[in-house]
């Protein structure tokens, strides 16, 4: 994990809003901005990973999102929000935790979760999407 992410600032806890459990309130950050559209558990050739698993499913997800970043010149370091589409909102404890494994659990990105009637194929049950900013030197593209 890249933990040089100093042109980012996590503020958990802005006064006035209940501290954050598991994601930062506010990131704000100097460099390239990024949108990585919304990643689902398909491999390189088109064919689902772990259909109807939420644990397979996220580690193809999170796997696509960092070759995604990698793309760009960034890492999970870059990351200032993930938003999570889920099918039942009971599939977001295995999405930490795989995203815990690419992210600092000490600055984690700002976040949102949405649960969703269905994704485009029906053994989907989640996508992931990203925003990151990239220090400037390091974008590609």
């Amino acid at each position: 994990m890249d933990n040089t992410n100093t042109h980012l600032t996590h503020i958990a806890a802005p006064e006035g809003v209940l501290p954050a459990v598991g994601y930062t309130h506010v990131v704000t950050g100097v460099g390239q901005w990024v949108a990585i559209s919304g990643q689902v558990a398909l491999d390189e050739a088109g064919e689902v990973v772990g259909p109807g698993d939420a644990d397979a499913q996220a580690r193809q997800v999170f796997a696509n999102l960092n070759r995604c970043l990698e793309a760009a010149g960034g890492t999970f370091a870059d990351v200032v929000k993930l938003t999570y589409f889920v099918t039942d909102v009971a599939h977001l404890p295995a999405v930490r935790a795989v995203r815990d494994l690419y992210v600092d659990v000490e600055r984690r990105p700002a976040s949102s979760a949405v649960q969703v009637v269905a994704l485009y194929r029906p053994e989907l049950v989640m996508e992931v999407e990203a925003f990151a900013v990239i220090p400037t030197g390091r974008v590609r593209g």
